[in-house]
C-alpha cells in the first residue's frame, strides 16, 4: 500500500508545483509594469508637418499644420472653439475680423511681422497662423514643435492651476495602470501640471509638453497657482436711449404711404420710436428699394419720435445665403444703408432677416457685426428682430448680436401662423418662454419684447381643413360685437377664446385686447426689459395705448 501511495503523491505534488508556477507566473505578470511603449504618431494621429492640438488638455480630432516655422490652424476648428469672429469669405478668399471701430482684412499675401503669412489655404481648408489668432482671443498656448510629434496646446480656461515636482522618477503613461503603455518619462525634480486626480494615479502635463497619468506616489506636494488673463477685450459700446424704448412699425408700402403718418400716430401714447418698414433688398446684389421720406423724418423728430428705418429680406428675388456672403457685396449695401442714413437724418436702422436658412447664418452674423461698426461709428442705433428662440433658429446667434448690436427685439407672436394649426398668436407661456430664453445669452438692458396689434379668426370647414385672416385688434373687436361671440378667459393662455358657427364652418378666436396685452406688459416690467415693440401702427384702438405706454408710474 506505501507504495502505491508514493506514486499518488508524488503526481500531486507534481500538480500543486505547476499550479503553484501558473499562479506565480500570473502574479508576476499582473504586477510586473509594462515595457511597451506609445506610437506617439499613432497616440496624437499626425505625421509630417500635422500638429497635433490639445485643446484645455483634451486631444482634438482636428489637426494643425507647421510652416515656416509657425503653427496654423484650421478657422473651422477656431471659430467652433475659441472664436467664431475670425470670418473666412470663401467667394473671395478673404479673411475677414470686425472689430469694434474697424474691420481687418487679410489674404493669403498677408504677411504678419516676422515675415509669415497669417493664413494659408490648401486642398484641406483655411490655416490661421497662432500668432494672429492670439491678438485677437484670449488664450494661453504652449507651442512643442520639434521633431516628428508636434503638438500644440491651447486653454482658455483660466483660474487656478495645480503643479507638482517628481518626488521619484517614473513612467508617464497613456492610461492610469502599470500595463498602460509608456508615453515618456519624468525624472525627479522636473515639475508637472495635474490636470485630474485619482486615489492611485494622476493625469498630468510633463514640462516637455506630454500628457498622460502618472502614480501618484510619485509626485511631491501640490502647489497652486492663480492664472489671470492679460488679454484686452475688445470693447462693444452701445447706443442706449435714456428711456425704455416703446416703438412701433409703421407698414409703408409706398411712397404715397408715409403721407399716412399724421394719422398713425395719432392716437399712441408714450411712443419714442417709429420704425417705418422702408427698406426692401431687391436682389443678391446688395441693392434694395427704398420708400424713405425727409418730410415724414421731419415730422416725427417735431413730435419727439426717433426713426429707426426697418430693411427686410421678403423679395422671392432676394437669396440671403447668396447676398450675404460676398464681403464685398456686405460692404456696398452697408455703404449704401449708412448714405440713406445720411441723407434723411435716420436715428436708426432695424434689421429684419426673416427666413433665412441655417447655411446664411454664418454670413448673417457677420454682416450684422460689420453693420454695427458703420452704426457705432456714426452714432447710428442698430437693433435686430428675431423669432422667439427655438432649437431650429439658433444659427441667428442672439449672444452675438447681443453684443454687437445696441438692441435685439424678440418678435413674442405668430406662434400659431397662417398655414399652421389653430391656435392663439401669442399666449403669454409662448411670451414668456420667448423672454426668458432670450435672456439666457443677451442682457435685459437691450431686450425689446414686440407685442401683437392683431389676431387671428380660424376657419375650420366640415372636412377639417383649416385656413385663417389676421385682423388688427380694432377690427376683431368689431367682428366679435357684430357677430355676438360669447368670450370666455383662458388662464393658461392669457387670452379670451370664442367660437362661431357659419355656413363656412365653425370659426375659433383667441382674442388680443386690453386684458391680453396687459399681461404681456407685466412680463416686460417683470424682467426689467428696456422697451416693448408693437406690429403694427393702425391696427389698435386708442384705448389699447393705455396698456402698452411704458411712461406711467
Amino acid at each position: 500500500m506505501m507504495r502505491r501511495a508514493k506514486p499518488v503523491f508524488i503526481t500531486l505534488l507534481l500538480i500543486l508545483l505547476v499550479i503553484a508556477a501558473i499562479f506565480g507566473f500570473q502574479l508576476v505578470e499582473k504586477y510586473t509594469p509594462s515595457k511597451e511603449h506609445v506610437d506617439m504618431q499613432d497616440f496624437l494621429g499626425v505625421s509630417g508637418d500635422e500638429v497635433a492640438i490639445y485643446y484645455n488638455e483634451e486631444l482634438q480630432e482636428a489637426h494643425g499644420i507647421y510652416l515656416e516655422g509657425q503653427t496654423y490652424l484650421p478657422v473651422e476648428w477656431v471659430n467652433q472653439n475659441i472664436n467664431e469672429r475670425f470670418y473666412w469669405d470663401n467667394n473671395e478668399k478673404l479673411l475677414v475680423y470686425a472689430l469694434p471701430e474697424s474691420i481687418v482684412y487679410a489674404d493669403v499675401n498677408t504677411r504678419g511681422s516676422q515675415g509669415t503669412p497669417l493664413l494659408w489655404v490648401n486642398e484641406n481648408g483655411v490655416y490661421l497662423s497662432i500668432g494672429l489668432i492670439i491678438n485677437y482671443t484670449d488664450i494661453q498656448t504652449a507651442a512643442y514643435d520639434t521633431g516628428e510629434n508636434k503638438r500644440i496646446f491651447i486653454n482658455n480656461n483660466w483660474g487656478s492651476l495645480n503643479q507638482a515636482y517628481v518626488s521619484k522618477s517614473g513612467n508617464i503613461r497613456e492610461k492610469g495602470g502599470i500595463k498602460s503603455p509608456i508615453i515618456t518619462r519624468a525624472e525627479e525634480g522636473s515639475s508637472v501640471t495635474i490636470l485630474e486626480s485619482m486615489e492611485k494615479w494622476d493625469k498630468v502635463r510633463t514640462e516637455d509638453g506630454y500628457v498622460g497619468y502618472v502614480e501618484h506616489k510619485r509626485l511631491g506636494e501640490l502647489q497652486s497657482e492663480v492664472l489671470e488673463s492679460t488679454f484686452d477685450e475688445p470693447v462693444y459700446t452701445s447706443i442706449s436711449m435714456d428711456e425704455p424704448v416703446c416703438l412701433a412699425w409703421h407698414q409703408v408700402t409706398s411712397l404715397e404711404g408715409n403721407a399716412n403718418f399724421d394719422s398713425a400716430v395719432e392716437n399712441t401714447k408714450g411712443l419714442n420710436v417709429i420704425a417705418p418698414t422702408w427698406y426692401a433688398m431687391a436682389d443678391n446684389d446688395g441693392n434694395f428699394i427704398s420708400l424713405a421720406d425727409a418730410d415724414y423724418v421731419k415730422k416725427a423728430h417735431d413730435k419727439g419720435l426717433q426713426v429707426w428705418a426697418l430693411i427686410d429680406n421678403f423679395s422671392t428675388d432676394v437669396n440671403t445665403e447668396i447676398l450675404m456672403a460676398k464681403t464685398s457685396v456686405r460692404q456696398k449695401l452697408i455703404n449704401s444703408l449708412m448714405e440713406e442714413v445720411e441723407l434723411y437724418e435716420l436715428d436708426g436702422l432695424n434689421l429684419d432677416f426673416e427666413g433665412i436658412k441655417e447655411e446664411a447664418g454664418v454670413h448673417y452674423v457677420q454682416f450684422i457685426r460689420e453693420l454695427s461698426v458703420a452704426c457705432r461709428n456714426n452714432g447710428t442705433v442698430l437693433s435686430i428682430d428675431n423669432y422667439v428662440p427655438t432649437a431650429s433658429t439658433q444659427f441667428y446667434n442672439r449672444k452675438e448680436q447681443g453684443i454687437v448690436a445696441d438692441y435685439v427685439i424678440v418678435m413674442g407672436y405668430d406662434e400659431h401662423y397662417s398655414g399652421g394649426e389653430p391656435g392663439s398668436v401669442a399666449s403669454i407661456g409662448y411670451v414668456e418662454d420667448g423672454i426668458t430664453n432670450t435672456l439666457k445669452v443677451v442682457p435685459k438692458e437691450k431686450l425689446i419684447n414686440a407685442i401683437p396689434l392683431y389676431t387671428r379668426v380660424w376657419t375650420e370647414d366640415e372636412e377639417g381643413k383649416t385656413s385663417s385672416s389676421a385682423l388688427g385688434i380694432a377690427k376683431a373687436k368689431e367682428w366679435v360685437n357684430d357677430n355676438k361671440v360669447e368670450l370666455y378667459w383662458q388662464e393658461a393662455l392669457g387670452q379670451y377664446y370664442g367660437e362661431l358657427k357659419t355656413d363656412e364652418g365653425l370659426k375659433k378666436l383667441w382674442m388680443e385686447e386690453e386684458r391680453s396685452i396687459g399681461l404681456k406688459m407685466d412680463l416686460i416690467k417683470k424682467y426689467d426689459l428696456t422697451g416693448v415693440a408693437c406690429w403694427k401702427l393702425g391696427f389698435e384702438p386708442a384705448e389699447l395705448w393705455d396698456e402698452i405706454r411704458l411712461d406711467q408710474e
